[in-house]
């Protein structure tokens, strides 16, 4: 319990009045600071009980994109005898502040509050404490308690509709170099992992299930899908980073639509990053996280890394996202690797440079990117 910001200029304000009025022998000082000394002390007894309630917080989803809201749900449960006075719960999370307006709970009651959450930044936000408080009405005094659980949400890039780039990418020469890895059968084994709801049971791997005590599944995947590969330049002067939000948004957005149409997607970043995946809500989710936590680092020049220069995983279609001024004539060896390959250019300048068999677009955001998209591949 102590005073607010306001209470401590009142109480101030009324012991320099109430000693001013006695040395000018104005008794109307002296009462005017009289009042206010009492409405501090008054402010001060009114706050000083503590609350004491037992508050349960969820969130729900733990990931969300950024600028969406997720729901909160909070349950305030009263254990003692006697009435508990109205009080106020304040939420945070990622910067931002929600403050919930808790009614009068009786002896032993229970009640359940919803509210939203929004926050605008990507990265893990971690939710929590609860802040509660009790303030008398003129705001001049508090009593604050820090209680509950923190929770960790995922807040992941934002997503535009994108369409996927349908077709399979099948094996063939190009200039003697073949751009597509050997096939190797009808379906490529990828990981073994642990069974989410949707997942067929016809996959179980039942020796892994035996081993870990927990359902596992095989991961499969048809090595004649379509491939995906994006890399996002994460050189830390390649762009400002309101440019590289936006660059990390169309990311998300491409290989979203990749992965939600069963391709093989990989994410790979000049900073040394390489994720592949074999496509599927499974992986949608994987990428979203690494997106999410993805920062502009890497002490190296090179937009390529050397992820792309092995001999393994590549072929198909690589989308390469770097900033509009960026130079990119280093590129044109990769052209030897994967059939198609497009360059986003994003924001101001006067865009990336030519690269021989690939195409650039120019894009001042994200959903200008997935716009010039979606009109490319139709």
């Amino acid at each position: 319990m102590r005073p607010t910001r306001r209470g401590s200029v009142v109480f101030v304000l009324a012991v320099l009045l109430v000693a001013f009025g006695q040395w000018a022998g104005q008794p109307l000082l002296r009462a005017l600071g009289a009042v206010l000394l009492a409405a501090v002390l008054a402010a001060v007894a009114v706050t000083a009980r503590p609350v004491r309630v037992v508050v349960t917080r969820s969130v729900y989803p733990d990931r969300v994109e950024r600028g969406r809201p997720v729901l909160a749900r909070l349950r305030v449960r009263n254990p003692a005898t006697r009435r508990q006075a109205p009080f106020l719960a304040t939420d945070r999370a990622g910067g931002t502040a929600q403050t919930v307006r808790i009614r009068a709970l009786p002896a032993s009651a229970e009640a359940t509050y919803h509210y939203e959450l929004t926050i605008s930044t990507r990265g893990k936000a971690t939710v929590g404490p609860l802040l509660l408080h009790r303030a008398d009405p003129f705001g001049l005094a508090t009593n604050r308690l820090p209680t509950g659980e923190t929770a960790t949400l995922w807040v992941h890039p934002r997503q535009y509709p994108a369409r996927a780039l349908v077709g399979a990418h099948p094996r063939h020469h190009h200039e003697g170099a073949i751009t597509d890895d050997p096939l190797r059968g009808s379906m490529d084994l990828r990981d073994v992992r642990e069974y989410v709801p949707g997942d067929e049971v016809r996959h179980l791997h039942w020796k892994a299930t035996a081993r870990t005590g927990r359902l596992m599944v095989r991961d499969l995947a048809d090595p004649q899908q379509p491939r995906f590969t994006v890399l996002l330049d994460t050189r830390p002067d390649s762009m400002r980073p309101s440019a590289f939000e936006e660059a990390v948004d169309l990311t998300a957005s491409l290989l979203g639509a990749s992965t939600r149409e069963g391709q093989h997607s990989r994410l790979v970043t000049s900073s040394g990053l390489d994720v592949p995946t074999p496509g599927g809500s499974h992986a949608a989710r994987t990428l979203l996280d690494e997106l999410c936590l993805v920062r502009q680092r890497g002490d190296d020049e090179s937009l390529v890394p050397a992820a792309l220069a092995a001999s393994r995983g590549f072929g198909g279609c690589l989308v390469v996202v770097t900033a509009a001024d960026a130079e990119v004539t280093s590129l044109a060896w990769l052209r030897r690797r994967y059939s198609t390959i497009f360059v986003f250019a994003i924001g101001e300048g006067g865009g990336a440079g030519a690269v021989a068999g690939a195409r650039v677009l120019v894009a001042d955001g994200a959903e200008h990117g997935v716009r010039r998209w979606n009109e490319v591949i139709g």
